[in-house]
């Protein structure tokens, strides 16, 4: 098997693994509890915080545990605009952001909030300067995503940040739930209110995440309950995967020091090669593209019959995002980006991890010519 959907989730790393079945098994007291089984869940609890707060540059008390990207990016943006409705209504995003921001903010307009949503260019970046003309006197949220999970477009979260600089009222959100171990991009030195991540995209255990909230940067809690987190999150602590978390994303940016190049090299290959294909059209930009994401398109071939026939030699890519990809409608990103809805109907995602190597993109571009060339003779 080749597995080339990373974006969608990655592989858990055995010493995640062995971390989340030591700690449910030997330290599997609940955390709030007051005998010392409970002391030993919450010791551990705080120093996975610890450790992953030193990872991000941050401070433990700036780190609250989640669900996941999803569960993270709903208590930014909804927590964000609740505790604010009195100053303002109205956000700022993309166009393109995740189904967990894009949806919440769809919610949020029902309840009477107003959301600008930025276009972006060709290569699926906003423009900085379309964002400031759009900040008003009630605007209360700029949330905007670092990697897009569908091409692999990177936003330019250094510059908004300097931007926001003017306007110290206005919190700012990022999903980085993409850019995590892939693009670095310091929290704090960004301004960055919210930042959110998922542990399963970085080799960690599904159900597991952060939001990183600054200290001083207030939101009204989404769930009523046990005020675990400091309140802001009620609900026990998955402490296993809390660990097990910590543990990922410390294995992942070791790897990243050594793996960025090796990883950019093979995604060159594959654009390379997918280039020289007639009929093929390659989405993601060449600059401020993220080394793991090679996003294209096949002329004439619907990307769901690609993709099983693919998968019949035992590689596995995808269509959008995974949280898309069952509905029928074309990727939003892509449509966005000025593709012609008969491409983004065809669009084809490959996803690296520091794993994969230059030997499997050879292979699977051989196998995407063998099946590109037999799906042809069949419609022809």
């Amino acid at each position: 098997m080749i597995y080339f959907d990373n974006s969608a989730t990655t592989k858990p790393y055995k010493e995640a693994l062995h971390s989340f079945v030591t700690v449910s098994s030997s330290y599997f007291g609940n955390p709030s509890s007051l005998h010392s089984f409970g002391g030993q869940a919450e010791k551990l609890l705080s120093q996975a915080r610890e450790q992953i707060a030193k990872l991000l540059s941050v401070k433990p008390n700036e780190i609250y545990f989640t669900s996941g990207g999803t569960e993270g990016n709903n208590m930014a943006i909804k927590g964000a605009a609740y505790r604010n409705r009195n100053k303002g209504r109205h956000i700022i995003t993309s166009s393109i952001e995740h189904a967990s921001v894009y949806n919440t903010m769809e919610e949020l307009e029902q309840e009477g909030f107003e959301i600008t949503y930025l276009p972006v260019d060709v290569e699926g970046r906003v423009s900085v300067m379309d964002l400031e003309r759009n900040i008003r006197k009630d605007t209360i949220l700029v949330s905007i995503m670092h990697v897009n999970n569908e091409v692999g477009t990177i936003q330019p979260i250094e510059d908004i940040a300097n931007t926001l600089r003017n306007y110290p009222d206005i919190l700012f959100h990022v999903d980085g739930v993409q850019g995590i171990g892939k693009v670095p991009l310091l929290i704090h030195e960004n301004r960055i209110d919210f930042y959110s991540l998922s542990a399963h995209k970085f080799h960690g255990l599904k159900g597991t995440g952060v939001l990183f909230i600054r200290d001083g940067a207030r939101l009204t809690p989404l769930f009523s309950g046990g005020n675990q987190e400091r309140k802001i999150r009620s609900g026990t602590e998955n402490v296993a995967g809390a660990v097990s978390m910590a543990k990922a994303l410390r294995l992942t940016f070791l790897k990243q020091e050594t793996g960025i190049s090796p990883m950019e090299k093979i995604q060159q290959l594959l654009r390379n090669r997918l280039e020289e294909i007639d009929g093929i059209q390659v989405h993601t930009p060449i600059d401020y593209a993220a080394p793991h994401i090679l996003n294209f398109s096949i002329t004439g071939i619907k990307s769901e019959v690609f993709i099983h026939a693919l998968e019949q030699k035992g590689i596995f890519v995808s269509t959008t995002s995974a949280c898309s990809s069952k509905k029928k409608s074309p990727s939003r990103t892509l449509v966005a980006m000025d593709v012609p809805e008969s491409l983004a109907d065809s669009s084809i995602r490959i996803s690296l991890s520091y794993d994969n190597t230059i030997e499997e993109a050879e292979e699977v571009m051989k196998a995407m010519k063998q099946t590109l060339n037999q799906l042809r003779k069949v419609m022809n």
